[in-house]
Parts: C-alpha cells; structure tokens; sequence
C-alpha cells in the first residue's frame, strides 16, 4: 500500500524572496494555474498584507484544485491572537489553509524577537489555535529548526509539542540557514518522530546554501516526512529552496519512491514539468539553465561520438531516463568530437535519412570540423548545423537571396542637448526576379536606441514577400558573442537564440572578424531554419 506524499509550492512566496524577482499579480495568477495543472496539492500564494500584490493575488486568486495557502508569522508578543493586525490580514484572505512561520531556534527567539523563550512558546500555540479555530488548516513553519535542535533540542522539540497540541495539520522542519546535511536531517528528522511527533504531519522545507536542498528533503522523506515544500526551478533567498522540478521526477520515477508513495503529479502531468519550468523562466526574461537536471537542454545532450553511438543501441546506456517523460528531448550536439553515429542521429532527427555507407557524411563532418577551427560551434547551434548538411545534401530550399546589407552607425547631440546613438540598416533581398530594399532604424517605440543588430534583423525580416507570414512571430530571445581569438585579428563568434509565436526555441551561429558581419549570418540562418521547419515553399 502506497503512502501520500504531499506537494507544497512557495514560489509565489517563499521564490519571490530571490534577488532581483518581482512578480506582478497577473503572472502568480499564471504560475499558480500552471502549479494546479500540473497536480500541486498546495499553493502558497504569498503573504496578505506584506505588499499590495500579494493583495490583489488573494483578492483575486484563481480557482484551483490545489489547497490555495496564505502564509504569515505567529502572533507578536503582548497580544492576543485576536487582537494582532499582522495575523488578521493573513486570515482575512480567505485560503482554505495558512502557514504560519515561527521560531524553534532559542537563540532567535533571545536575540531576533528580544522575547523570553516561554513567551515564543506561547505565541505558537495561540497562533495555530487561532486558525483552527476558523476552521483553517493550520501549517506551522518551524523556523531554524535544524540549526535550533542541535543547539538545544529540547526547546527546539518543546516548539513543536505546541503547534501540534494546538492542532496543526503539518509541522514544517525548516532548514532555513540550507547549512545542514542530508545524515543531519534524516538522523533529525528520525528524532522528532522519536519524541512523539507523528511523521504524516511532518514537512521539510530546506534551502539550498550548501547545495544539498534536493537531497535533504529526501533524506527527511526517507526518515518519514510527509510533505515536501519547495519552488520552481529552486527559486529562492540566497541560493535558493529545493527544486519541486528536480524532486517531483525523482520521487515519480525513482526508487525506492515510485513503488512507496502517491503524488498528486500523475505521471501524464509530468510530461508538462519541462514546459512549465521553461514558462517560469520566461516570465522573469531569463534563460533557462541547460544543465538543469531532468529539464535543461543539456540534460539529455550527447556530445561524444562514443556516447552517440551507443544511445543509437539502446538510449539506457547513457540516460538515466526516457527524457519524454518530463517533456524533455534527447540532443546529439555536432561538433568536432562527432562520428558519423552523432551525425546519422541528428540527421534522422531533422527528417533526413542518410545511408550509413554516403560518402557525403564524411565531408559533412569535415566541413563541420573545419569551420569549428575558424571559430563556429554546432553544439548550441543546432538549425545552423541542420542547413549545414541540408546544403551538403542538395536539401536546402533557395528561398530567398541577400544582395547587399548596409549598417550604419550615428552619435549625435538631441534636441535635450543629450549625446544620443542611433543606427540604421539597409537590406535588399531578391525573391525570385524581384529585389526588396528593407530600411530600419534601432529607435524603439520608447525612444532607446536598441543597436545595430537590432537594427539589421528588424530590416531583414521586414519585407520578406511570399514568406512574410512565416516569420512575423519570429523573435529574437538571447544574443551571445565570444571572441575566439585575441589581439588585432580577433574572430568573433555570435549565437542567437530564436523564438516563435508557440514557444519554439533554436540557435544559429556566426563568426566573422566582423560583430556585424557575424550577426547577420546567424540573423540569417535563423529565418532560413524556421522556412524550412515550417515547410515554406521556395
């Protein structure tokens, strides 16, 4: 019989503490939908009264299936739980649960609150009785938990006694500092059961400061917690909580959790875990780390011509998982380190069947290893590479030819007497018998001078014809540039990250003596890549 594991979520609060993050109250409402989609149990949407956002998300949160949680502090000193405008704001928003956090560390209590241990005590329990009393389901945050029972355990254990006797459902065992280790938290979290406290109510919520937030929590599951508190993408103060997007496949499809507990996250939402993580990303105008476990785009890449060869025979040898489980994809990167087996791959994966014995992938490869000698890289530039081979292939479509470009580049005073730059850039394509002028300048509708480069690809994609329509919700997402080498004659290498209208991601590459030069031949491919993805007829 499998045991319930539950599912806590504190991005909305616990991740907007993350330097730098600072969500409007349309995207937690997005978040939170993405969070019940995906079979969250619990939603901890922030907390009522701290800041007017967090009012407005409670005012006016979504419908979830998910348990929508307000989250506070126990009630100060010299007051009633009834009487403390702090708490009433909490409860006052409604949520079918409140989390209130509360110290467990008596050196907090002494130095932080400036109050007698006794009286800590008390707030706790008047403050989780008061939300039972509501008819709330009352969550207790012990905060500093771990760092408190080493210090002194029986005060520590003493915290807890009172949440529970005051009728909490869950007493969370915070690891607040992230400083402990997965042996100190399951040894710990064995004691607090030990002494009394039952493990179906016990939670771990750990930071990552030591970079063990994953495998602390699980180390508190395997001592016998029951709910797991985390954020997406490990959002978090400092270095961050633990990850739900690492934790929720490893307690899904590793054992001995797969065989031991129930998740509200079926193994079909799993298959969402990528694009939401991605989702998130977005929403903060950041990149996604590729080397994220279970998600990033590097997580199920192949770059060795060995390892290539033997995922072709069966893709356990070097995957743990099958990537499509999380909504990931398998990437066999080209480069110069690439066999024929990496190349086949990739080719079969763009659509284009090549025979093992075609003389044509040995140039490919040799091509592709000449040019890395000049500066290009085709492991994070994947649709460069596949209109690579589809011209040494006789594959690649002539949708269009660019006979000329032009930028040019202006600093000058404004009318305010300012020092302001403004570029400006010329293409002229043929489509068929036709040529196209295209002009641009890199004023935005805000009067910032967006470069150059913006310049050029709001030329280029500007009048495209009969291909128009393919490329409208063609945006650039993320420019990169690398010199590869140094002094005079420096080359440098430019990769774009490309985005459409459904969320598709690709990367070109450049390289040129030329920042310019280079950034239009990567401009270029990634509006060739998307004609040919998109079936555009030449």
């Amino acid at each position: 019989m499998k045991e319930r594991l539950y599912l806590y979520d504190t991005t909305l609060r616990d991740g907007q503490q993350t330097q730098g993050v600072q969500f409007s109250t349309q995207q937690k409402q997005r978040i939170a939908r993405a969070l019940d989609d995906l079979g969250i149990d619990y939603i901890e949407g922030g907390w009522p009264g701290a800041n007017p956002t967090d009012n407005e998300f409670f005012t006016d949160a979504p419908d979830t299936r998910a348990v929508l949680t307000a989250f506070g502090m126990t009630k100060r000193a010299g007051r009633s739980a009834a009487n403390d405008d702090v708490l009433a704001a909490v409860m006052n928003a409604g949520t079918g649960a409140v989390c209130l956090v509360g110290k467990t560390h008596d050196f907090h209590v002494e130095t932080a609150l400036g109050i007698a241990p006794h009286e800590n005590i008390d707030a706790i329990a008047a403050s989780l009785a008061h939300v039972v009393g509501a008819k709330r389901e009352a969550i207790f945050d012990a905060e500093h938990f771990f760092d408190g029972y080493k210090a002194n355990p029986g005060y520590a254990l003493e915290c807890l006694r009172a949440a529970r006797d005051a009728g909490a459902r869950w007493i969370v065992l915070c690891d607040t500092n992230g400083g402990s280790l997965p042996a100190e938290v399951h040894a710990i979290t064995r004691a607090v059961i030990a002494a009394g406290i039952d493990g179906a109510r016990l939670g771990i919520h750990a930071h990552d400061d030591s970079g063990n937030a994953v495998a602390n929590t699980l180390a508190a599951i395997d001592a016998g917690a029951r709910q797991v508190q985390g954020t997406l993408n490990g959002l978090g103060e400092r270095c961050g909580n633990a990850s739900l997007v690492t934790l929720i496949p490893t307690l899904l499809l590793k054992e001995p959790y797969a065989s031991s507990f129930d998740l509200g996250v079926s193994r079909d939402r799993l298959r969402a875990l990528t694009r939401i993580s991605r989702m998130l990303d977005d929403i903060l105008n950041r990149l996604p780390d590729k080397h994220a476990p279970y998600v990033g785009a590097s997580a199920f890449a192949h770059k060795a011509g060995l390892h290539a060869s033997a995922i072709l025979k069966d893709p356990t040898t070097y995957e743990h998982v099958d990537p499509a489980l999380v909504g990931n994809m398998r990437d066999i990167p080209m480069s110069n380190q690439a066999g024929q087996s990496n190349l086949r791959r990739r080719l079969a994966e763009a659509g284009i069947e090549v025979a093992a014995d075609d003389p044509r992938l040995a140039a490919i490869l040799e091509d592709i290893k000449a040019r890395e000698d000049q500066g290009y890289a085709y492991d994070t530039a994947q649709a460069s590479f596949e209109l690579l081979a589809r011209r040494a292939l006789g594959l690649m479509p002539r949708f269009f030819d660019v006979k000329r470009y032009r930028v040019t580049v202006e600093r000058r005073k404004n009318k305010y007497n300012r020092m302001v730059s403004l570029s400006e850039a010329v293409v002229v394509v043929k489509i068929g018998n036709e040529k196209k002028l295209s002009v641009s300048e890199s004023m935005d509708e805000q009067g910032n001078d967006r470069g150059p480069v913006n310049a050029l690809s709001t030329a280029l994609s500007k009048d495209l014809g009969p291909y128009q329509s393919y490329i409208d919700d063609l945006r650039l997402v993320d420019f990169k540039v690398r010199i590869t080498d140094g002094g005079t004659e420096a080359v440098t290498r430019v990769i774009i990250d490309s985005e459409d209208g459904s969320g598709h991601r690709w990367s070109t590459v450049g390289v040129s003596p030329n920042i310019v030069d280079a950034s239009f031949e990567a401009l270029l491919d990634a509006i060739l890549w998307k004609l040919v993805r998109d079936k555009a007829s030449a």
